[in-house]
């Protein structure tokens, strides 16, 4: 592992521990590298909307969160300045999630990223763009 690398993923276990939607969803970290980021969580009973599938919200989020990890990743404090989420197929209650997050590109304070979010068995549920804006300072010292 390079030393970019595992700063990435010393930050984005720091952010994890720091919040409280993450743990209390089940959160885990697959793998946190610069730039990159995938996230999981496990669909539950009360992440479910009205019609028995899980909620946009949880869905959103999750991809969300999986954008704040690979965005901080070089330890430069960043923040969603935009996103947007399509979504595609349903998920269920005991669905595993998975969101895969990529930077595709960098300039000045601004970084646009890409997110899929998956089941387990690879069927696609959302894709996410955000757009994140570095505010200064680091996310550890």
């Amino acid at each position: 592992m390079s030393e970019a690398d595992d700063l990435a993923r010393r930050v984005a276990d720091t952010m994890l521990s720091r919040e409280g939607t993450g743990p209390a969803w089940g959160l885990v970290i697959e793998e946190a590298r610069e730039g990159y980021a995938r996230v999981r969580m496990e669909v539950r009973a009360d992440m479910l909307n009205g019609h028995a599938i899980t909620h946009g919200g949880m869905i959103f989020a999750l991809a969300d969160t999986a954008f704040a990890y690979a965005c901080n990743s070089r330890n430069e404090a960043a923040v969603a300045q935009n996103a947007t989420i399509t979504f595609l197929a349903a998920s269920k209650l005991g669905d595993v999630l998975s969101a895969e997050a990529r930077e595709l590109s960098r300039a000045g304070k601004s970084g646009v990223y890409h997110v899929s979010v998956k089941t387990c068995d690879g069927r696609v549920v959302a894709e996410f763009m955000g757009l994140s804006r570095t505010i200064g300072g680091a996310v550890i010292n």
